[in-house]
């Protein structure tokens, strides 16, 4: 049987990044939290990707979080947890800090470490029948700082509280009145509708999503702008993008974006 992996597909401007493991529903482990890190990194790094889609093998799961054998033998105590947990982090780090939109595909379970690494993408698209929940209580652990600040974002205090403290499993519709993810669709429609999301994305000026992905996350600081960042805010006009999209829409045509 082959080693669990994170596979990368690529088509045109859209990468897929797929959590390979549906043996175990996609569940986590050290290596894999390791590789999907490296992943994202390298794909943040490449100026011809334009959208990322993040998803696990299969449609039974998205994951189900960290594989729970390997509390036995990598997370047994509080030095192997820090460590386990370092890496956890830095792969977090990295899908928040990616330069490209993520959508998240997510067919069936949603849960713990798994709601984790969708709560760090841009988007996140599920089936009618996918379930979501944070049941760590249930193993006496907590949800450390570095994992739960995408959460308190998405789903504020009082709702990121209700998850945690109860430690429910709860279905689409109420993830989605929460705010945990972006749309619910058909289970059989999950895959088309995130193909379509991606493809809506990456006929887009890619300079200007990887902005506003900048502008947004600056946005969520109080601090208040620099002279600096507010002129960055006008950089948009001095692109071939901008020249080539007013253009197509003055000769109503569509317009092709080259990234610069």
């Amino acid at each position: 049987m082959a080693e669990p992996s994170i596979l990368i597909e690529r088509e045109g401007f859209i990468a897929t990044v797929v959590i390979d493991r549906p043996a175990k529903l996609n569940a986590m482990t050290k290596p894999l939290w390791q590789s999907l890190g490296e992943a994202i990194d390298a794909l943040s790094a490449d100026d011809t990707i334009r959208c990322i889609i993040l998803r696990g093998a299969g449609e039974k799961a998205f994951s189900p979080g960290n594989d729970i054998a390997e509390f036995r033998t990598d997370r047994s105590n509080v030095e192997q947890a820090r460590a386990y947990g370092a890496i956890m982090h830095r792969t977090l780090s990295s899908l928040g800090a990616c330069r490209h939109p993520i959508v998240a595909m997510i067919h069936g379970i949603c849960v713990g470490g798994g709601l984790e690494i969708a709560a760090m993408c841009d988007l996140r698209i599920c089936g009618e029948s996918s379930r979501f929940g944070v049941p760590i209580k249930n193993l006496g652990l907590v949800m450390a700082h570095a994992e739960l600040d995408a959460l308190v974002q998405l789903a504020g205090r009082a709702v990121a509280l209700e998850i945690l403290l109860e430690g429910r499993i709860f279905g689409a519709q109420e993830a989605l009145a929460k705010g945990l993810v972006t749309r619910v669709v058909a289970d059989d429609q999950v895959t088309a509708e995130t193909l379509s999301t991606a493809a809506r994305i990456a006929e887009g000026a890619p300079l200007v999503a990887r902005w506003h992905k900048q502008f947004v996350m600056r946005a969520m600081n109080p601090a208040p702008l620099t002279p600096e960042e507010r002129d960055e805010g006008f950089a948009c006009f001095g692109t071939e993008d901008f020249r080539t999209g007013y253009q197509a829409f003055l000769d109503k045509v569509k317009p092709e974006f080259k990234g610069r």
